[in-house]
């Protein structure tokens, strides 16, 4: 017999299933969630990626900028001491797990259960010796980082994103292995932090999921910062502690130097301690079987975050969560569709993306046209000094019945995450570009930008025709 009985239980506290269990929570629902260990609640997020991430970002980017003031005179000596940076990631850290902890789950009314989550049926959960059944159960188990598992790899002091954040030396030399957003971001930290940084790319390009041209722009500012890259090239071995082999795409083998590893190769699932089996949950190969309603092969089984297969974003997972929660409550159910979903890579020029990208759009036979603007006329960026950036839009083909909107776009600049997201509202809210043409910006915000592509777009339609009506009109009414 279970232990107790719940309306949900919910396996894993990150960013989705805190979402789905605090929400439960609040309309009154008895709910469970299951945490392996007590620092686990919070998920990936607060402990090994976006949190840390972006706190030891900010240090770097601190760091960075005492660098370039000597521009103007202002020279600093010394290096960065690695374990105040730490420091303060961990401190930024125990702020948001002030309300992501499991006294505080408790007093939010959520019962909190510590330890490996084990299907024993359909409907029931086992935690160490403890059963508990759930009219609804949601898998939110997140995933971890794949390991590099190459010959001599034993010997070499090896990081990923779980590590990264507990590190007590900075390596003179760091060799990244993999070119994604958690590779580049940890790269260009490391190397403003003091580290002399490589990049090892199976892939020809960083970030293989964004656009060829704004990676390309990033990718020369990286160049800039002193970093070095490897495309087309693999980790073939290690010899020693300090020494890889790099195998190139032609067959050439180069030997590189480092004291330390960062290994950023994708993310994989745990799903065996699940024992998914007794639940009549089916999966391959790693990967549960889900529909577009995120619901498993068991009908009252669902599945948030990165367990689900699709993007691995916080973000993405609190969008499940939504879904889930939507179709707990209403007769009319939601789909997943990731057709407005966005994402930022928080290097610095930051890289944002979001809707459909043009690939996409010709898969779907959906007519677009492509705006580009660059933001070398633009005065805040000018002033910023940072006239590389440059934006791309997609908008539909308007007519006289049909409003031009936007379908995607992609921009590369400092803050380009903040920058797109009132044109993210617009896609995913099906505005008007109107509503970006006609909108007052105080002089001179960075996100004017948006508005100089619409116009620019707009000024297209001046043909002579349209002139000399203007030219009438002007004489007729002025």
């Amino acid at each position: 017999m279970p232990d107790k009985i719940y309306d949900i239980i919910i396996i894993g506290a990150g960013s989705g299933g805190l979402s789905v269990g605090l929400f439960m929570s609040k309309v009154g629902l008895k709910v469970l969630m299951i945490s392996k260990t007590y620092k686990d609640i919070g998920g990936d997020c607060l402990n090994d990626g976006c949190v840390p991430s972006k706190a030891l970002i900010h240090v770097s980017r601190i760091a960075h900028n005492a660098k370039i003031a000597s521009h103007f005179g202002l020279e600093i000596s010394g290096k960065v001491d690695i374990k105040k940076a730490i420091d303060y990631v961990y401190e930024k850290q125990e702020i948001i797990r002030e309300h992501e902890n499991a006294q505080w789950l408790q007093e939010q009314g959520i019962d909190v259960a510590l330890g490996r989550a084990t299907f024993t049926g359909k409907n029931e959960i086992q935690v160490n010796d403890k059963k508990y059944t759930g009219k609804k159960i949601v898998i939110a188990t997140g995933s971890k980082p794949q390991k590099l598992k190459v010959p001599g790899v034993e010997k070499v002091k090896y990081y990923d994103n779980e590590s990264i954040f507990h590190i007590n030396d900075l390596p003179e030399m760091l060799l990244v292995v993999g070119g994604g957003p958690i590779g580049i971001e940890i790269a260009q930290a490391m190397n403003r932090l003091g580290s002399k940084v490589t990049i090892v790319q199976q892939a020809n390009k960083i970030l293989e999921h964004d656009n060829d041209e704004v990676t390309e722009i990033l990718l020369k500012q990286l160049k800039k910062e002193g970093i070095d890259f490897f495309f087309n090239a693999v980790v073939d071995h290690f010899i020693s502690s300090n020494d890889a082999i790099i195998k190139l795409k032609e067959g050439e083998n180069k030997s590189v130097q480092f004291d330390a590893v960062f290994v950023a190769i994708g993310r994989e699932l745990d799903l065996k301690p699940l024992q998914l089996n007794n639940a009549d949950i089916q999966f391959k190969d790693d990967k549960i079987d889900v529909d577009k309603y995120l619901c498993t092969t068991n009908k009252n089984v669902f599945v948030c975050g990165d367990v689900a297969g699709d993007l691995q974003f916080s973000h993405a997972a609190e969008f499940h969560a939504r879904i889930l929660l939507n179709n707990f409550f209403l007769p009319f159910n939601k789909k997943l569709n990731n057709d407005h979903m966005s994402w930022v890579t928080f290097t610095d020029p930051e890289l944002a993306t979001f809707g459909l990208n043009e690939k996409q759009l010709k898969e779907r036979n959906i007519g677009y046209e492509k705006l580009e603007q660059n933001f070398q006329e633009d005065d805040r960026a000018v002033a910023d000094n940072n006239r590389y950036g440059k934006m791309i839009l997609y908008i539909n083909k308007g007519g006289l019945f049909q409003k031009e909107k936007i379908l995607g776009g992609t921009m590369v600049a400092p803050h380009a995450g903040e920058l797109i997201q009132e044109l993210v509202l617009a896609n995913s809210t099906s505005l008007s570009i109107n509503s970006i043409f006609n909108k007052i910006y105080a002089y001179p915000v960075a996100s004017r930008i948006n508005q100089q592509l619409i116009v620019k777009h707009k000024e297209k339609s001046l043909t002579g025709t349209i002139k000399k009506l203007l030219h009438f009109a002007f004489k007729i009414f002025s």
